[in-house]
Parts: C-alpha cells; structure tokens; sequence
C-alpha cells in the first residue's frame, strides 16, 4: 500500500480572518500560510492590511472571525505565548541607542527569558554579519543596515519557529539589500517561517519562495517560485500595479 506523507503543519496560518480597527473592517476574510524554511512576501498597496496582518500574528490586534496560529499558540487568547514563538523586524529597527549591540542582545535575551553567554551574543553577531569591532560599539552610530544585523542576531540567537519583517529594505542599499537577504537565506536554511510585507517587488522577487498579493482585505492571488528565474518579474510588476489600482 502507498502513502503520502501529509503537508507540514503551518508555522503562520490566518484561516477566514477578519479584522480592523475603529468599527472599520481592513481584513474581511484572510487566508494565509507560511510554513517552515519557507520566504513569503505579502504585498499590497497602502491600507490593503499588510501592517494589520503582522499585528494579528503579534496578538497587537484582536480578530473578529476566524483563527489564527503561531506555531502551537493563539495570538487572540494568549498574544504572550504567541510573541515568544517570534522575532520581529520593523521597519525601524528599535534598539537602546546607550547601549552596544552585545549589550543589546545581552538584554533582549534576558527579556525574552533566554539569557546567553557572551560568546553565544558573540557568535550570533558574527553569524549575522556584524563585524567584530562593531559588537562593543554603542548602536546610536549604527546604519540601519547595521541595526537589522543585530535585530537578525537576535533571532538567531533565540531560535524563534517564526520571523515576521515590516519593509525590511526601506532605506537599504542595493549592497545591504544583499547583504539582507543573505541573512533571511541563513534563517530559512535553520526552518524559520518568514513573512515579509514589502513593497519592494524586486527584493520580495529576489528573495521569496513565495508571492502573495492582498486587496480588498483578503489574499487575492499567490505566485511560486519556479526554475532559474524564479518569478516572471513583469508579470508580478502588471499585477502589483493591477492591486494598487484597486
């Protein structure tokens, strides 16, 4: 007898969501999934419920239908289970400007209940690209280039099932842009579930397993990767163009 071996269970899933905020509804019926080692980019024009969809997975919104899971945790019952199954990156990198990026790991862990030693902090920053004169440096000379480097050291360093990104590439230099996705190919290769919301088709192209299109507050196309060119860029551009318009 032949068997098939199931699908992986959903490190990210929002099943039928709806949600907004101030009696207005941005999410009417969500559906999404992103499993792990896997790159999703969800893109949309402004107001389309990019934000809103990484602040359901937060538990920083509160659905009004549906479900939603963070590996084996509910952001609408228990957000503080949830947030412990994740590393977030917005778009502006929030670090304590007094202190350095070793000290900033330091702390971060022992927030998060997951205190390391110096040479695990260490290590992290490397693995994330920071060069080494730069871990006992204070961040409030940092570039934000160097600031996500130590925001990714810290995911790397708790070992987190889920990293959610907020624009990641605002602001990035084709170098550091590179340079970033480096640093996601790292974490998907360690079965971390991404989920980026952009605007920046090149770089969800250049670096997403998969492409998702949300309007009307629901996700209304998705496109894999495939071959050595991965997406058709020009098709992506006339249909992210297509969405904005709507």
């Amino acid at each position: 007898m032949t068997t098939t071996t199931p699908p992986p269970h959903p490190v990210l899933q929002a099943s039928g969501v709806r949600a907004g905020y101030g009696g207005r509804t941005i999410l009417h019926s969500l559906d999404l999934q992103v499993h792990a080692g896997e790159i999703y980019a969800l893109l949309g024009a402004n107001g389309a419920g990019k934000t809103t969809t990484l602040s359901l997975f937060l538990g920083f919104v509160q659905p009004g239908a549906g479900r939603l899971r963070v590996a084996d945790a509910d952001p609408a019952s228990d957000p503080a289970a949830a947030r412990r199954q994740i590393a977030y990156i917005p778009e502006s990198v929030a670090l304590y400007e007094h202190l350095s990026a070793r000290e900033n790991l330091a702390y971060l862990l022992a927030l998060a209940e997951q205190p390391a030693p110096q040479a695990t902090i260490d290590a992290a920053l490397t693995a994330a690209g920071l060069d080494a004169a730069a871990h006992g440096r204070r961040v409030s000379g940092f570039s934000k280039g160097m600031r996500q480097k130590v925001a990714i050291a810290l995911a790397l360093a708790r070992h987190v099932p889920a990293l959610l990104l907020d624009e990641p590439t605002s602001g990035l230099d084709p170098q550091a842009t590179a340079e970033f996705h480096r640093l996601l190919g790292v974490l998907r290769d360690q079965g971390v579930a991404i989920l980026m919301v952009t605007h920046d088709l090149l770089s969800a192209a250049d670096i997403a397993d998969r492409i998702g299109f949300i309007g009307a507050g629901r996700l209304a196309e998705e496109v894999a990767a495939t071959g050595a060119e991965r997406f058709d860029v020009r098709a992506l551009h006339r249909r992210y163009a297509q969405e904005a318009a709507v």
